[in-house]
């Protein structure tokens, strides 16, 4: 009891002293705790044909067949592989990029120049997908396109790009990592800043280039950091980034074979449907696969790098 009433008292005391910065916090916490600890009973109608009126505790069971909407579809397969196959591809190149870009500005000394960079690397992280499409237009527009353009110039007959199934996965991939890369750079340079600098005098004292420097110290100690932003984005690896997909493809059906993810299909059809029952199984499918490859890909970790793990 005595133990009890410390931490409290503790917890009191800490509120009362540091109340500006709990108070900056209360909205997050809010917003957390509404759309998301609060959504949790929705979950049971992803297991009913649920009705309004009645509401989720009232309303008709029928066990799993709203999965049967997804999983009977013949769409299933290609948007679950494509949902994968992009946010490996936006995984794999934005961790690379954001990597390369941290570990050249750490290396300049020109910090009125640092700052410049990184200034311009996080604009686009705040441009909207829908901005960004009217750009994407203008580069790749099949009359007036920039590249078209270029191509021209070249004697190469213009592309429709908007019809090209196989080059919109690059395409995607191009615009992730340009809108994100600058942000998680800022992640990894601040990883940086927190290494001991005594670790390069050492180094630069036994004779190391800035290369080995790299090599043997920055990049060893950053990969704790990597490795659990790596794994935070295999949790959401089955979600994908519907802003995105839905701004720059829209209902253009020609690339729906290597660009419609679930999350565009469940969308559409919904749109027509629109029974939230069946909408929220595909969400717990999703939530369920993310919970598995998270706990899977840490155990993982776990045993072969246990400083990465998450817990």
């Amino acid at each position: 009891m005595e133990k009890k009433r410390r931490r409290g008292f503790g917890m009191l005391s800490d509120i009362r002293r540091n109340g500006t910065s709990y108070l900056l916090v209360l909205p997050a916490m809010a917003y957390t705790f509404i759309f998301g600890y609060m959504t949790y009973p929705y979950m049971l109608i992803a297991f009913q044909r649920f009705n309004y009126s009645k509401g989720i505790f009232h309303s008709e069971w029928i066990g799993f067949k709203n999965f049967e909407f997804f999983f009977r579809s013949n769409k299933a397969f290609t948007v679950t592989f494509n949902t994968i196959y992009l946010n490996l591809l936006f995984i794999i190149f934005g961790t690379l990029t954001a990597l390369a870009i941290s570990l050249i500005l750490n290396e300049l000394r020109k910090k009125l120049f640092v700052k410049i960079s990184q200034s311009m690397m996080l604009f686009p992280n705040f441009i909207s997908w829908i901005v960004i499409s009217y750009v994407l237009y203008a580069f790749f527009s099949m009359d007036m396109g920039i590249v078209n353009k270029l191509l021209n110039q070249l004697g190469i007959a213009p592309v429709n790009w908007y019809t090209e199934q196989q080059a919109w996965p690059a395409i995607l991939t191009i615009m992730h990592v340009w809108k994100g890369a600058g942000m998680s750079a800022v992640i990894y340079l601040a990883t940086i800043t927190g290494i001991d600098e005594t670790l390069y005098e050492a180094a630069e004292i036994d004779g190391a280039s800035r290369w080995q420097m790299c090599m043997r110290i920055t990049i060893p100690l950053m990969m704790p950091t990597v490795v659990i932003l790596m794994l935070l984005s295999v949790g959401k690896i089955m979600y994908g980034d519907f802003g995105m997909i839905y701004a720059l493809i829209g209902d253009n059906g020609t690339l729906y074979a290597t660009t419609d993810i679930i999350d565009t299909y469940v969308f559409r059809s919904l749109r027509q449907i629109g029974n939230p029952s069946e909408a929220m199984a595909v969400g717990l499918f999703q939530s369920v696969v993310g919970f598995i490859l998270v706990f899977g890909t840490n155990a993982i970790t776990r045993k072969f790098f246990k400083d990465g793990a998450l817990y």
